[in-house]
């Protein structure tokens, strides 16, 4: 049997099998006093949830509500760094768990995790974009532009919908847009969906769906933070100004929720700031485009699929060209190695003939499918940093 690549000393790999996201909601509901009913005669290829020791690890107490929060974009790192924009969630780090993102560590991948306890080969999550094998066109896992429905995609159960159907009160809160989308269709439907304009709307929505009885599991989003961090970079003062809202709000939610309540706040990912000249694009380097059908996933952590036969050529390209500013793995690697977990036979032609994952602050771009707009955003992700992967788990318990 073939060696497996050696992994770059920077590199966190996913811990699927225990502190990672997929743990969280079945710990949520294990505080809530249920257990899911084990899945019978559904979709093949589903895989099975973190394990019970898994669950347990995150170590809640029981409660009569539980409130999970996602902060996208806010990865551990970033709050160590800059936490003195975010009081609240700095004074609770001491006492966090750190958890891990799914590989890549992006939205799509680590809100499906969450949603489902499943791992991104399981899903077909794969990255912001992946190739529909049926079609060779990309679908976008966000908006889910393309061909195949999300339910038909992402045939797994969610967390959410085994919740309701047990009979546990489920209310998901987010922005109106989000309410039919393709990536709420994915990973987060099931239960009752509410909306807020403003983060500060949504937390108010989140405190009436927490006092009512019938409610037990609460899931709450806000994507503000994500937005400017890849617009203005994580560093700028414009973040700064955007998580110290946040963490207002985030510090009234804990204060304002009923007893025997637990609030649990953690974030899909981290992100790492890219410059101009840590950009290399594809569509401009006849070396990188050579012999390249599609390049889908995103700047961090790309689907590399290649014409028939010419996967060893285009890697022996990427690696010279690319040096140690990525690593390039063939399918096959990337599988043996665990980076998505079990991938079902479904969703394995997703898969890159070769998965590039950028190391330091390089990002790969491809100009023939990426918009002017995109190829500019300076906060990214989706790569095995620290910075990227770590995220934390904060337990707030009333």
């Amino acid at each position: 049997m073939p060696s497996l690549p050696e992994v770059p000393a920077e590199f966190l790999l996913p811990d699927y099998a225990g502190a990672s996201l997929r743990a969280v909601m079945p710990a949520a509901l294990r505080a809530l006093g249920v257990t899911l009913e084990p899945e019978t005669g559904g979709p093949s290829g589903c895989g099975d949830g973190p394990g019970p020791a898994a669950v347990a690890a995150l170590g809640l107490r029981s409660a009569d509500t539980v409130v999970v929060v996602l902060i996208d974009g806010l990865g551990k790192e970033m709050l160590l760094e800059r936490g003195g924009h975010a009081p609240f969630l700095r004074s609770a780090l001491a006492g966090a768990r750190t958890l891990t993102s799914g590989f890549p560590s992006t939205t799509a991948a680590s809100v499906t995790m969450l949603g489902t306890g499943l791992v991104p080969g399981a899903t077909g999550m794969l990255g912001y974009s992946v190739r529909d094998p049926a079609t060779g066109e990309l679908i976008n896992m966000i908006s889910w532009g393309g061909a195949a429905k999300p339910e038909e995609w992402q045939r797994c159960p969610t967390i959410l919908e085994r919740a309701t159907a047990q009979g546990v009160g489920v209310v998901s809160v987010g922005r109106e847009s989000f309410r039919d989308s393709g990536l709420t269709r994915a990973a987060l439907r099931g239960g009752r969906f509410t909306t807020g304009t403003t983060f500060a709307d949504r937390v108010d929505a989140t405190l009436r769906a927490a006092r009512e009885k019938s409610t037990r599991l609460v899931y709450l989003y806000t994507g503000e933070i994500d937005t400017v961090g890849h617009h203005k970079g994580w560093r700028s003062w414009e973040w700064g100004e955007e998580t110290a809202t946040v963490d207002f709000e985030l510090a009234r939610l804990v204060r304002s929720v009923p007893r025997r309540t637990t609030v649990l706040i953690t974030a899909d990912h981290g992100m790492v700031d890219v410059h101009h000249d840590d950009k290399i694009d594809v569509g401009r380097t006849p070396p990188l485009a050579q012999d390249v059908v599609l390049v889908a996933g995103e700047p961090r952590a790309a689907h590399v699929h290649c014409a028939p036969g010419r996967a060893e050529a285009v890697a022996a390209r990427w690696r010279d060209i690319l040096g140690d500013t990525a690593w390039v793995l063939h399918r096959h690697e990337a599988e043996s190695l665990g980076l998505f977990g079990a991938v079902a036979d479904r969703h394995r032609g997703a898969i890159g003939d070769l998965v590039v994952a950028a190391r330091g602050n390089r990002a790969v771009l491809d100009s023939r499918t990426q918009s002017g707009p995109s190829m500019g955003l300076v906060g990214m992700h989706g790569s095995l940093t620290p910075g990227e992967v770590l995220v934390p788990l904060i337990v707030q318990e009333r």
